[in-house]
């Protein structure tokens, strides 16, 4: 197959209610999304999303590196067109890159994306609120709804943190575990003082504590932690995970397809990160449905523990035709399941547009 034309669309996507994070509150989704199509008229698709705040990449410049190395890939078949896309590059622009590569991925409909059993992948989900009153009753409705992981934003004030934590873990009782995650927000003081605080029952990992180059700091954090310390920001490939691996007090890395490049190398980095006898987490909250489809589908032979491939599920707007289904608390795959775009619904939330069509011969 030989890729005829790229078409660019950034989206905005309004999300149900604000998503906070200790660095910025999300009022709705950015996500670059990647169309390319081949001769025969085959179509992938493949998306990212840049959040102001999380790393070196901003919207401008992804959108300016689609532009330009997606005009390299056309007219070239689609293995070429993967290996176009170097390691170099992915370093570069990472978000950009993976939207490129996922795009032609799935086009050649690569294997990962085609489980071969019916799945059910338990997702975690925020917790919202921080007002201690209202923690029970929150908990108490996600819990119905089926989740059993958690997720509390810290970061904000140490011992308001903690506060929040507490009552937290009080209300489940034992019905489920929580997850913290700082969002590389602490200093190596606070997040020590975090840390050294923490009551391990009820909790399962504490996330990024501190910038995500620090990594002084976050290894000053994890030796002293009552809870094993998962990085994220810090990780972008195979010689992060070696670093991570070889912190005390480090447990769990977590992977997201938008950072590793493609599918191929996704799962690369999920298999090493085993490798060195970690715990794997695997997901973005952040990323709309294809990116969820797609971590979803390599997390069917990968991931034994909650997902966090969830922010399908924070849009009011869904992009497949046929939605990927949520129940109790689940992300459910059925056997075959092969997704096509909303394609009135990407045009309404489309802000701007661009095709790039090879010269026909």
């Amino acid at each position: 197959m030989r890729i005829q034309d790229v078409t660019l669309r950034l989206l905005r996507l309004p999300l149900i209610k604000p998503y906070r994070v200790s660095f910025r509150t999300h009022e709705a989704f950015e996500p670059i999304l990647v169309e390319v199509r081949d001769e025969d008229g085959g179509v992938g698709w493949g998306e990212g999303y840049i959040s102001h705040g999380y790393s070196h990449e901003t919207i401008e410049g992804g959108w300016e590196f689609c532009l330009q190395h997606g005009r390299e890939l056309l007219g070239r078949r689609s293995h070429d067109a993967k290996e176009r896309i170097t390691p170099d590059l992915v370093a570069r622009s990472p978000c950009a890159a993976t939207a490129l590569v996922t795009a032609v991925e799935m086009l050649e409909r690569h294997p990962l994306l085609r489980p071969a059993r019916e799945a059910r992948l338990p997702l975690v989900e925020p917790l919202g609120t921080r007002d201690l009153e209202r923690v029970p009753d929150e908990v108490e409705a996600l819990l119905e709804r089926g989740f059993r992981t958690l997720k509390l934003k810290v970061g904000f004030d140490v011992d308001e943190d903690l506060a929040v934590v507490e009552a937290a873990v009080a209300a489940l009782r034992g019905r489920g575990t929580v997850r913290l995650d700082a969002n590389h927000a602490f200093s190596m003081e606070d997040g020590r003082r975090f840390a050294e605080a923490l009551e391990p029952e009820g909790i399962e990992l504490f996330e990024q504590p501190c910038a995500s180059q620090d990594w002084d700091a976050n290894a000053a954090v994890a030796r002293v932690s009552r809870v094993a310390v998962m990085l994220d920001e810090s990780i972008y490939g195979p010689d992060d995970i070696d670093r991570a691996a070889s912190l005390e007090g480090v447990g769990y890395v977590k992977l997201k397809l938008k950072k590793l490049g493609g599918l191929d190398r996704l799962k690369d980095g999920l298999d090493r990160v085993t490798r060195h006898g970690l715990r794997k987490v695997l997901g973005d909250g952040v990323s709309s449905e294809i990116g969820c489809w797609m971590e979803a589908c390599v997390a069917t032979v990968t991931i034994d523990n909650a997902g966090e491939f969830n922010g399908f599920l924070k849009p009011r707007v869904r992009l497949f035709s046929e939605p990927l289904s949520f129940a109790a608390g689940a992300l459910l795959l059925p056997a075959g399941y092969w997704p096509d775009l909303d394609h009135d619904a990407v045009a309404a939330h489309t802000v701007r547009e661009e095709r790039l069509a090879a010269v026909r011969a």
